[in-house]
């Protein structure tokens, strides 16, 4: 990055100015968040939040049409909906491509990593390659990647943009905004778990698509359509500028999707096969995603998801990138519209990112911590780190002030290209391949770590040179496109885990009963399925409440006499209701019963009708996907 002549004004930034709010703007606003509050408080209300399967898989009670909108929704915050418009309006059509690949990874999803997932009875993606392989490190090290990931990449970016843009459209103070929106978020998510994460999700989906959508028309009403944005944008010069390796001048193939190979800002083998190595990660293995489809009463109902999330996940080139092509000749009005679609953005993709944080660090990290920790524990443990989460986005915000904002997509999508690619290798071969064991798949991991990490410290070493410079960056940056590197990556881990797998021994076949595509209807393991199968799911009690009731002096509190129920300070009935946990016994399942019920939940058998209507939706999305992709390619 050149230096700042010191002719030149002290910062290159556009300066922030304040705006003077509307009355129909404000009433926009405050009924965005009634209806979100309202929706919250009556969602973790009927929410089951006393047992983990209830707070972190919903009870596996959740129907299509939620879940598809939750997909979109937590994939969407505010980072990738800024990003994806200031990409688009610095580079064309192109991004669009990352948003049009998720169709294909999600019907992916639903027909090949949930089925798998689904009939291993877990909760978390580290829990799944516990069971495949055996040990704890693979657990633990995917758990913490995993976490710093969700801060580094999704975090600070929705926090960035969402704080950024309030702080430009209504000129509030950067602090206050920000916390209200934390705050809010927190509270339903804290005490709702999964379930109303998932209902304001749809809500928040609604909003977005809905108010994005009237933006988009205005937009193109005033550009003059199609045409007329082809006309403008060519010859669209921005009036604040920063230096960037384009000279602000539009690109030629800027209504093009596949681009150059060697000369394009995104060539089109790295969008078609390089971006299919993220959107696998993103969408079959990252824990914020999965969960949702997990959450599902039935594979049928985690397929009609997957389906519903691609069908929206059409719409953002539409209502996203095209608008922000848009941007570069004109300003569309309507400002409140436009801070509810982004808060929108920004909330449910927080609500998305905390609620799965708390999921991983409760059951993957602190339950190894804490091997005898009880339910109720990791409840209190999954709902703590959940505040601390909000704490470090509170305190990200005087570090992304002073960051540069650029294309902020393009620093998601490249940070991800680093560190993803060895974890899709991984998951892909788990499933596939029974020979692969647990060494091969650790050190695989430890090599494609030690590769992305060196590319990623280049990265930020090596600045992209300012229009008018010499790029004097190695080779392997330059000429390398990220998505590029994300292919080589994948494959070099995943032969290194395939080489170490075939000089170590095997996992024995008894061990992979319902944990590959190959035996996924395979009898389980009695012993570890059950073990896994009574943390993974509401049952009709839990030992940590009759332990509570056996047992009520032991923990400060008194027995009503007459009816056999605790009597407890207000405080802790407070909290009790706010967790929705229940203090009185229910009866305990008999070994049938939770053998009837484990059978059902880890069931990935479908009714005809349904499947026929789920694989026939599947077939239409992917023929209206490569249409679209052969329309603007």
């Amino acid at each position: 990055m050149s230096q700042t002549p010191a002719t030149e004004p002290p910062s290159n930034r556009p300066e922030v100015k304040s705006f003077v709010i509307g009355v129909p703007d404000i009433i926009v606003v405050i009924i965005y968040f009634i209806f979100v509050l309202a929706v919250g408080i009556w969602s973790s209300l009927r929410a089951s939040r006393g047992t983990i399967g209830g707070y972190f898989l919903a009870g596996r009670s959740m129907t299509w049409w939620p879940i598809g909108a939750s997909l979109m929704s937590s994939n969407v915050g505010s980072g990738l909906f800024i990003g994806l418009a200031g990409t688009g309006a610095a580079g064309g059509l192109a991004v669009g491509g990352f948003e049009w690949n998720a169709t294909w990874a999600l019907l992916v999803l639903g027909w090949v990593f949930v089925p798998v997932y689904i009939s291993s009875g877990v909760i978390t993606m580290p829990e799944y390659l516990r069971k495949r392989f055996g040990g704890q490190r693979i657990q633990i090290y995917l758990s913490v990647l995993s976490l710093i990931l969700y801060i580094f990449t999704k975090i600070s970016t929705d926090i960035f943009s969402g704080a950024l843009f309030i702080q430009v459209s209504l000129g509030w103070n950067l602090y206050l905004s920000t916390v209200l929106l934390l705050a809010v978020t927190a509270i339903y998510t804290i005490a709702g778990g999964l379930t109303a994460v998932i209902y304001t999700d749809a809500l928040q989906t609604v909003i977005m698509v809905l108010g994005a959508l009237v933006l988009m028309f205005i937009g193109f009403e005033k550009v003059g359509w199609y045409e007329g944005l082809q006309e403008k944008y060519r010859t669209a010069i921005p009036s604040v500028i920063v230096p960037n390796t384009t000279c602000h001048l539009p690109r030629q193939d800027a209504f093009h999707m596949l681009r150059d190979p060697v000369t394009g800002d995104i060539p089109w083998p790295g969008l078609i096969f390089g971006l299919s190595v993220l959107a696998l990660w993103c969408w079959c293995t990252d824990q914020v995603i999965v969960q949702r489809s997990l959450s599902a009463k039935s594979l049928s109902h985690a397929k009609g998801g997957s389906v519903l999330g691609g069908y929206l996940k059409i719409f953002p080139m539409f209502f996203i990138v095209m608008p922000g092509m848009i941007s570069r000749a004109l300003f569309p009005g309507l400002r409140g519209l436009m801070i509810a679609v982004i808060m929108a953005a920004l909330m449910s993709s927080l609500t998305s990112i905390f609620n799965s944080s708390s999921t991983l660090f409760a059951l993957d990290i602190w339950q190894r911590l804490r091997k005898k920790a009880t339910e109720q524990e990791l409840m209190i443990v999954g709902r703590v780190f959940v505040l601390i989460l909000v704490a470090i986005s509170i305190l990200w915000i005087p570090i992304i002030q002073t960051a540069n904002s650029g294309q902020l997509f393009d620093y998601i999508q490249s940070i991800t290209s680093y560190l993803a690619p060895p974890i899709t290798a991984l998951f892909i071969l788990a499933i596939f391949c029974k020979r692969i064991n647990e060494p091969g798949a650790f050190w695989g991991l430890m090599f494609g770590l030690a590769v992305g990490f060196i590319r990623m410290v280049l990265e930020f070493i090596y600045r992209v040179p300012a229009c008018g410079e010499e790029d004097q960056r190695p080779a392997v940056l330059k000429d390398l496109h990220y998505l590029y590197f994300a292919i080589i990556l994948c494959v070099l881990t995943a032969a290194v885990i395939i080489s170490v797998s075939f000089c170590t021994p095997p996992v024995p076949e008894e061990n992979l009963a319902r944990l590959t595509w190959w035996t996924r209807y395979s009898k389980a393991s009695e012993t570890d399925l059950k073990n896994h199968i009574c943390q993974n799911v509401e049952l009709s009690s839990t030992k940590e409440q009759n332990d509570l009731a056996a047992n009520p002096l032991e923990n400060g509190d008194l027995v009503d006499e007459e009816c056999g129920e605790l009597k407890l300070p207000c405080w802790k009935k407070t909290y009790f209701w706010f967790c929705g946990i229940s203090v009185n016994p229910k009866p305990t399942l008999s070994r049938e019963e939770e053998a009837a019920l484990e059978r059902k939940l880890t069931s990935i058998t479908e009714e005809p009708l349904w499947k026929t209507v789920c694989n026939t939706n599947a077939i239409v999305l992917l023929a209206i996907n490569v249409f679209l992709w052969g329309y603007f390619g």
